[in-house]
C-alpha cells in the first residue's frame, strides 16, 4: 500500500479531511476544522492527511504547545487525536504519521509526547506506542488533562488518558 501524507494548510485540504469524516459520521464543529486549518497556517499544529493508494486512511495532529500541562510546561510536543479508519488498518498508516513527525521533531526537541486512552478500544494504539518506544511519562492517569488521584471517581471515556513520551536523539 503506497501511503503519503499531506499537511492540511488548504481549503481544498480541509474540505477532503472534513468529507472524509462525515463519510464515517465522524462528526466535529466546522469551528474545528476552521481552527486547525489556522493553526496549521500560523505554525501552532501540523495535520496530516494520510493517504493509502490515493484515499483518505486517517489523520492526526502534532501540537507543539500541548494541551497536556506535563508536555506543555516542558515543551514536549503532542502528537493528538491520531486516527485510521477501520478499512487502513494493519497496512503501516499509523506508523507511517507517527514516524513522520517523530522526524520533525527530533530537528528541535529531545522528546515527543502521546496521550492514549485506557479501555479497550484502545488496545491496538497502546500496543503501536510501546512498540515505538513510547514509555509512560510517570504522572499517572488523567483525565480532561488533570491528574486522577486516589479515591477519585471518573468516567471510562475517551477523557481518561494516560501519557506517553519518547526520548529522540537530537543533538
Amino acid at each position: 500500500m503506497d501511503i503519503q501524507l499531506k499537511q492540511v494548510e488548504s481549503e481544498a485540504l480541509k474540505a477532503i479531511w472534513k468529507a472524509s469524516f462525515e463519510a464515517r459520521h465522524i462528526l466535529r464543529e466546522d469551528e474545528y476544522y476552521d481552527r486547525c486549518l489556522l493553526e496549521n497556517i500560523s505554525g501552532l499544529r501540523m495535520t496530516l492527511l494520510a493517504f493509502a493508494d490515493g484515499q483518505v486512511a486517517g489523520c492526526a495532529h502534532l501540537k507543539y504547545e500541548s494541551g497536556y500541562p506535563h508536555f506543555r510546561n516542558r515543551h514536549i510536543p503532542e502528537i493528538n487525536d491520531l486516527l485510521v479508519f477501520p478499512a487502513f488498518r494493519k497496512h503501516g498508516v499509523a506508523n507511517r504519521l507517527m514516524e513522520e513527525f517523530e522526524t520533525i521533531v527530533n530537528r528541535h526537541h529531545n522528546h515527543i509526547g502521546i496521550g492514549v486512552g485506557l479501555y479497550k478500544d484502545y488496545g491496538a494504539a497502546q500496543r503501536i506506542y510501546c512498540r515505538r518506544g513510547y514509555i509512560p511519562d510517570g504522572h499517572g492517569v488523567m483525565y480532561q488533562d488533570n491528574e486522577v488521584k486516589p479515591g477519585d471517581m471518573v468516567r471510562v471515556d475517551d477523557e481518561l488518558v494516560l501519557y506517553f513520551v519518547k526520548e529522540l536523539d537530537y543533538d
